[in-house]
């Protein structure tokens, strides 16, 4: 039975230049790093040459987190939409070019007008998540939804049940921990979706707000979570978005797949 890689996103280090960013990953404990490509670390030609050079000089394994400040893919605007999905499609040429097959991004949000246009939020989400998984793998890349929380339109086990029985695609879940203890939710996602999870996001809270704690920070019952990911044999990546306590955090989710 195989057992997951540990990564570490460098979510951590959001706040600091993208230079200083690209110091961190020689020194991060995983040979998996998951890149965030928003704000002062969005990517580019010239950041993907750093980073591949980084990649082959200490054998790192990149994974790509899409842009999510301000995107949205269920607006009902087709002008911001088109500009939100060039974007991500942009986004997902960058992860191509740094040889990762892993791309996560958010599915859509529900905005002020959604009470006044109903099923449009859920119609232009499906929509723009076939077009992103189609996109994606023209070019390679695996695209996987992740689940969010409070004014998503993918937020619960409920409405991913109806997503994967309305998806044509084999679109993968990113089961972010973190965000389904916050919805409650932890235990169901793990029951009802082990078979659909494709990679794993993990870090800490207490059930109540999105806090990115070190795992064992918060209330995630994680030995709860090893067993139901090791019993449907699980051997992807578990990638630590812990904020604090980071090599910790390694060290701890390391022991527990051991």
């Amino acid at each position: 039975m195989g057992r997951p890689e540990i990564g570490l996103s460098m979510l951590y280090c959001l706040g600091e230049t993208f230079d200083k960013m690209a110091e961190q990953i020689p020194k991060s404990p995983t040979t998996y790093v998951e890149l965030v490509d928003d704000g002062f670390h969005s990517l580019d030609e010239k950041r993907i040459l750093t980073l591949n050079d980084i990649k082959r000089s200490y054998e790192k394994k990149y994974t790509v987190h899409a842009p999510f400040v301000g995107i949205n893919i269920a607006l009902p605007s087709s002008s911001l939409l088109e500009t939100t999905m060039r974007r991500l499609k942009k986004s997902i040429i960058n992860t191509s070019a740094l040889d990762s097959d892993i791309w996560v991004f958010h599915p859509g949000m529900t905005t002020a007008t959604s009470m006044f246009y109903p099923g449009m939020d859920w119609t232009q989400n499906m929509k723009n998540i076939r077009l992103l998984f189609r996109f994606a793998k023209d070019h390679g890349v695996k695209a996987c939804v992740e689940n969010i929380m409070q004014g998503c339109v993918l937020k619960n086990v409920e409405e991913f049940r109806k997503f994967y029985s309305d998806m044509d695609e084999n679109v993968g879940l990113v089961l972010d921990v973190g965000h389904a203890n916050v919805v409650g939710q932890l235990e169901r996602f793990l029951s009802e979706f082990s078979g659909r999870i494709a990679h794993v996001h993990a870090h800490d809270n207490h059930g109540k707000s999105d806090e990115h704690l070190g795992v064992g920070y918060g209330n995630v019952h994680w030995n709860m979570v090893a067993q139901y990911l090791k019993r449907a044999s699980f051997d992807k990546i578990v990638m630590i978005e812990s904020i604090e306590h980071i090599e910790e955090s390694v060290e701890k989710l390391r022991r527990l797949f051991s």
